[in-house]
């Protein structure tokens, strides 16, 4: 690879879509958790 290659980055908006789909997935697992403790405790 030459130092003159254009640097192999994403495009903006596939970084946001990215950051995205990462924020919902930690929210979805979040809710799970929150679901699965709800229904021990009833």
């Amino acid at each position: 690879m030459l130092w003159s290659d254009p640097e192999n980055e994403p495009p903006k908006e596939l970084r946001d879509t990215q950051d995205m789909l990462r924020r919902l997935g930690v929210f979805v697992a979040l809710a799970m958790i929150l679901t699965m403790l709800v229904i021990g405790v009833r």
